[in-house]
């Protein structure tokens, strides 16, 4: 087992390293969008300067809008490849950590940063077999890269035996479900983010102001879109989450004969269940939607993460399995 330990981390260093190169490939592919959108306004803007020359009597006629052709952004295919890539070394560490441990490798905040980065990027993945969503790499890859690197250089705890309240099966079920439905708030933050920026985009377009936007917003979704789709990771994410309430007030009625306790751990899980039931509620029957949905969206994985790091490490409490010392 002892080799085991030792392979463990050098297998998650070697993913981060690859994670940080596909990180670059998908930088460089928002590079190069940026670039096709200009060649498009370029060639656009040609047209309409013909058209004007060319049209009876000095009548202008705006040509039919020339449709961009299709892109084969490389770099982003790269990015992809080298993410799988680092994915499945990822998934090595993983694997050996919890084969040295002799039990599931999510039992202490270096683990858990370890399975839920893991699943962050597996649904990526997945996802981009239904839907291109390559244009998120940088944002996904870039949040691994931090995530993990935090936990290897600032968390990391060699393996030692579980403590007695966590010797249960709903240490399986619980903690999965919880790194699961943190996968699906990544996305939708991420979402968010460009939905916020495309967002600004289109308004300034509507104003005809001379402000510039990141050229590579002109080759992704609408704001509606992009807003659409951070809707629905976070309704998965949602119904998981609360999953993870109720699983939790089960092994926490197991653990300590109480379902609740108000517990630093439990309130922020709770915090967190009302953020995103509020973004929820209000989206579907108060048609709040645009700019405030992304901010509640961003606002709600902000908690998750403070949830992950802050609480977890400076807040002492039943749920204090961080493992540092």
């Amino acid at each position: 087992m002892f080799e085991l330990t030792v392979i463990s981390p050098v297998l998650l260093w070697t993913a981060i390293a690859i994670y940080a190169a596909s990180f670059v490939a998908f930088a460089f592919d928002l590079a190069r969008r940026s670039q096709v959108a200009a060649d498009v306004r370029t060639v656009r803007e040609a047209e309409l300067v013909g058209a004007g020359v060319g049209g009876r009597g000095g009548a202008s006629t705006p040509p039919a809008t020339t449709a961009t052709p299709p892109q084969r952004f490389v770099m982003a295919r790269i990015g992809t490849s080298l993410m799988v890539l680092a994915w499945l070394f990822h998934l090595a560490a993983t694997v050996t950590r919890s084969i040295a441990a002799g039990r599931v490798p999510w039992a202490n905040l270096y683990e858990f940063a370890m399975i839920g980065t893991l699943l962050i990027v597996a649904v990526f993945l997945v996802v981009l077999t239904r839907v291109d969503l390559r244009f998120l790499g940088t944002f996904i890859t870039g949040l691994v890269v931090v995530l993990l690197g935090l936990a290897a250089t600032n968390f990391y705890v060699d393996v030692t035996p579980l403590m007695d309240p966590l010797k249960s099966v709903w240490l399986i079920i619980h903690v999965f479900v919880a790194s699961l439905g943190t996968a699906f708030f990544a996305l939708a933050f991420a979402l968010s983010v460009l939905q916020l920026m495309q967002s600004r985009r289109e308004r300034l377009l509507s104003e005809g102001s001379s402000k510039k936007a990141p050229g590579f917003l002109r080759t992704l979704p609408a704001s509606d879109r992009l807003e659409s789709m951070a809707y629905r990771f976070t309704i998965i994410g949602f119904i998981l989450w609360t999953f993870t309430l109720i699983a939790g007030s089960i092994w926490a009625q197991d653990a300590w004969g109480r379902y609740w306790g108000f517990d630093v751990k439990e309130t922020w899980t709770f915090v967190i269940w009302v953020v995103y039931a509020g973004y929820i509620h209000a989206r579907a029957t108060r048609g709040w939607r645009g700019n405030p949905s992304a901010w509640l969206s961003i606002v709600g994985f902000a908690a998750v993460m403070f949830n992950f790091t802050i609480v977890n490490v400076f807040f002492k409490g039943l749920h204090a399995y961080s493992g540092l010392s």
